[in-house]
């Protein structure tokens, strides 16, 4: 089951290593609010990439422009899979069905429904049979929806959220939420997955496990992962290269060693903490 689940997850064509996102002096601006200027950088196939930064450094906003959310007015980011695809001017359904999947710093997930649901809801992305042939449940869209509910089921197991399958969204803890949006994001089977501060609010035992299950995605399904943490144990630990941004702009790139000693980041971010 397990190999069915990484295959089905990871579907990046790229050898470790190899570039897989190629950001090349990027610039977003809000009126006359420069939130990102001349960012350059690389993503690689299977690393775990964090950007971290003070506050308003434009970490999210990037992220945005990565999944679509926002389009920059300079700038290109092209995602390798493994032929070329320039993402400045795609919806962001079109760069979910690429590859790349998001999870936000504002938990958005459908309250109401059930954790089983939210994840179902996620994988109707890839489904050809679409939504509503779905839910009427006939023929070709019955056994698609099979099919999609047995990787659901594996994320589920992934996550150790057995327990909470069928209990609403809303009803769970704020921990918890966070872990259902992680797999609902696993649910498009992303081989580029974005995390928004996936630990925020967490306690030190939920960040233990959150960690856990980073590492294993990453690990043993071969997906790269770029998150935004502001806990920099988290960071340094799991963390295979690090990105720093200060007021829109990247001011260092390296190893966690690097940047640890790195003067620059201390004065600007980390001799805050």
């Amino acid at each position: 089951m397990l190999r069915e689940f990484s295959t089905h997850l990871n579907s990046s064509a790229l050898s470790p290593g190899d570039v897989q996102l190629g950001i090349d002096s990027l610039q977003l601006h809000f009126g006359g609010v420069t939130a990102l200027f001349d960012v350059s950088f690389n993503i690689r196939q299977s690393e775990i990439l964090a950007i971290i930064g003070p506050n308003g450094a434009g970490k999210t906003s990037l992220l945005n422009c990565i999944s679509g959310l926002y389009h920059p007015q300079q700038g290109t980011i092209t995602y390798y899979n493994p032929e070329p695809h320039e993402l400045t001017r795609l919806a962001p359904h079109k760069i979910a069905r690429l590859g790349i999947a998001r999870s936000f710093q504002n938990i958005e997930l459908f309250k109401h429904m059930t954790v089983l649901d939210n994840l179902l809801a996620g994988a109707h992305i890839h489904m050809k049979s679409g939504l509503l042939s779905s839910l009427i449940y006939w023929g070709p869209a019955q056994r698609e929806q099979l099919r999609f509910r047995r990787f659901v089921e594996d994320i589920i197991d992934l996550l150790e959220i057995e327990a909470i399958r069928d209990k609403p969204v809303g009803s769970l803890s704020y921990g918890l939420q966070k872990r259902v949006e992680m797999g609902r994001a696993l649910a498009l089977r992303p081989a580029l997955l974005l995390l928004d501060e996936p630990m925020a609010g967490m306690n030190a035992e939920e960040k233990e496990d959150m960690a856990r299950f980073i590492l294993d995605i990453n690990e043993e399904h071969g997906v790269t992962i770029v998150l935004i943490e502001h806990d920099m144990g988290v960071v340094m630990d799991i963390s295979d290269r690090i990105v720093v941004l200060n007021f829109g702009q990247k001011i260092a790139e390296g190893t966690p060693d690097e940047i640890r000693n790195d003067p620059q980041v201390i004065e600007a971010y980390l001799g805050n903490q």
